[in-house]
């Protein structure tokens, strides 16, 4: 029972973690500080750097970038590149959290989640006395672009069938099955890292974006090879992190889901948008909020984190 409650219970830190980097494409030195917060609170970002401290709170009626990262704003003020950051929250199940920042974008790190997941373990995790809310979805939404897909399914836990498919031989056509649970998004997810071709660097520069990029916080491929001396973390990196940049944007929802993810060659403004479906179009989904103490009620979805979960395509 008491594992029951514990998944059941809305999650915050347990005290306070700091750490320093740029902002990929600002190149923007950024001191990040994250501690707990209340039930229903949310993950909500503090500007320090600003006047009054203003807040920006995750949530799908705050996206305001789409392209090359996941940026949020409220009343005026923004924070970018916010995706690997929610992801960790997501991935170890965290509810509720403050997050400070003294520039506009949160740091890029190493370029994956790893350093986050870290932090957010050392900082602990604790229950809050109130129930936690899911997401489950009621019917199939989609959108697509041309070859470019991103659809949810109705389902009883989060699972994704994942596809990245590039015109270069590196990365062409790569697949991975993931159901989620904290301890595989931990070590098999979170540590793939964010990727970009060199042709493309000059024009992104010039275009004021990865003022902040090298090989230190990025995947970096030439026409045939990887320029990063120490090569690749998984052989399907790539696929890896683009679950990882999934569970991101899912996080902008506020709550965990039960949903079956189908995406090929999806992208953040793809995510962004069925996010926004989800939630402004009726039907598509319902919150789903149960008390730790009704032992008897079926639940609509499996409790994943009572489950070791299964990696396919490796």
């Amino acid at each position: 029972m008491e594992l029951h409650r514990n998944v059941l219970q809305q999650r915050t830190l347990g005290g306070w973690v700091s750490v320093c980097g740029i902002g990929l494409h600002t190149g923007k030195k950024v001191e990040l500080s994250m501690g707990p917060a209340p039930a229903d609170h949310g993950i909500v970002f503090e500007r320090s750097d600003l006047p009054g401290s203003p807040l920006v709170a995750v949530k799908p009626q705050n996206v305001a970038e789409s392209a090359f990262c996941t940026g949020l704003a409220e009343n005026g003020v923004r924070v970018c590149t916010v995706e690997h950051l929610l992801a960790a929250f997501y991935g170890l199940g965290v509810d509720n959290a403050r997050v400070i920042l003294d520039a506009e974008e949160v740091p890029i790190l190493d370029g994956s989640a790893q350093v986050f997941v870290g932090l957010i373990q050392q900082a602990r995790v604790r229950s809050l006395p109130a129930p936690r809310s899911w997401i489950r979805v009621v019917k199939p939404v989609e959108v697509q672009e041309g070859d470019r897909l991103f659809k949810v399914f109705p389902a009883r836990s989060l699972r994704m069938d994942c596809t990245v498919d590039f015109d270069h031989p590196l990365i062409s056509g790569q697949q991975i099955q993931y159901v989620h649970e904290a301890d595989c998004f931990e070590q098999e997810i979170a540590p793939a890292r964010t990727f970009g071709f060199l042709k493309d660097v000059g024009e992104m520069k010039r275009n004021g974006l990865v003022q902040g990029g090298s090989l230190d916080n990025a995947v970096v491929i030439d026409s045939f090879s990887i320029l990063n001396p120490g090569g690749l973390r998984f052989p399907n990196e790539f696929v890896r992190h683009k679950v990882l940049d999934i569970l991101g944007d899912l996080a902008l929802l506020g709550s965990f889901m039960a949903v079956r993810v189908v995406a090929h060659k999806s992208g953040h403004r793809l995510h962004h948008a069925l996010v926004k479906r989800l939630v402004q179009e009726p039907g598509c989904c319902e919150r789903v909020c149960i008390a730790p103490d009704e032992r008897e009620r079926e639940l609509p979805f499996d409790l994943a984190p009572l489950r070791l979960a299964r990696l396919q395509g490796a």
